[in-house]
């Protein structure tokens, strides 16, 4: 089949590969437009534009998808299927209809749970044990079309966001080539999402990324490894913000008030509703990444010093 990728960050990019090895014509790639980056705050291209740039494929970067000269050249370029990955914008039902076989979206959870931008931020965030990928087709509301073909993922208990994803990103890329090659056979069946189990997942915002001491350990853990790598959970100390990576909650340590640091020889304890984390890396407004050790030692904590 004549295929129109349409999709923006990193994590499209083993669809991108498996679809260039497949049976089918990639045509064209669709990402959103290129965008200021850097402290020069230069224009970069997406890494689905430039995967395309590298390759000779065009490259299309509408605004928004109605936008008319956008839906012509679609016409014009005649897909026969649009297969999606994380593009970042919603597609209408003016542009929905112009592939032959429609637009099926690639998305990170086991629909209906999770329905939205970030899936697997919260997944982890709310302690799923398992999750996993679906192939859809891609219509007017938010994630609910009928669904071709799922996998299911196990989630680690030091899973990050970014470690879980990374293994959906490459294990989903073969499911979608799977559906589109049913697609073109004339054997794929999309069936209806139940209407029970829905649940939303919205863009993780910096503000919900900010640690919150006075959860319990297990729920300060999922914090973080839901917000690593993006957008990066934080806490404050002496009034500045303090980047924290994944933390690893202890049984048996002294019992410490939420916020609380603890200095100890080779680690940094915090406290929390119930037992103590201890901290992992550590990223200081202007400095780059280090130890917990390493960053304690340098501060000079005093005793009874909270984070916020």
């Amino acid at each position: 089949m004549r295929i129109v990728f349409a999709g923006t960050p990193e994590v499209t990019l083993p669809s991108l590969d498996a679809l260039a090895a497949s049976s089918h014509e990639l045509v064209a790639v669709v990402t959103r437009p290129d965008a200021p980056a850097g402290r020069g705050r230069k224009l970069l291209r997406s890494p689905a534009g430039a995967w395309a740039d590298e390759r000779g494929i065009e490259v299309l970067t509408p605004q928004r998808p109605r936008e008319p000269e956008f839906q012509e050249r679609l016409r014009e370029l005649a897909p026969d299927c649009c297969p999606v990955v994380a593009y970042g914008a919603l597609v209408p039902s003016s542009a929905l209809e112009i592939p032959k076989h429609g637009w099926v979206n690639l998305h990170f959870s086991l629909l209906p749970a999770w329905r939205g931008a970030a899936p697997v931020q919260h997944a982890v965030l709310h302690g799923d044990e398992v999750t996993g990928a679906s192939v859809f087709e891609l219509e007017a509301g938010m994630d609910t079309g009928p669904v071709y073909g799922t996998l299911t993922e196990q989630i680690r208990p030091t899973d990050t966001s970014g470690d879980l994803l990374t293994r959906l990103a490459t294990e989903g890329a073969g499911l979608l080539v799977a559906v589109l090659d049913a697609i073109e056979a004339g054997t794929a069946r999309a069936h209806p999402q139940p209407a029970d189990g829905i649940s939303m997942a919205p863009k993780i915002s910096v503000e919900d990324a900010r640690v919150r001491w006075s959860d319990p350990a297990f729920a300060v853990d999922r914090r973080i490894r839901a917000c690593t790598p993006a957008p990066g959970a934080w806490t404050t100390l002496r009034d500045e913000r303090l980047k924290l990576g994944p933390v690893r909650p202890v049984a048996n340590a002294v019992p410490l008030k939420p916020g609380e640091l603890l200095v100890e020889r080779n680690q940094v304890l915090a406290g929390t509703a119930t037992t103590p984390v201890i901290l992992g890396e550590v990223r200081a407004a202007g400095k780059k990444p280090m130890s917990a050790s390493d960053w304690a030692r340098g501060l000079r904590i005093n005793p009874g010093e909270q984070l916020q």
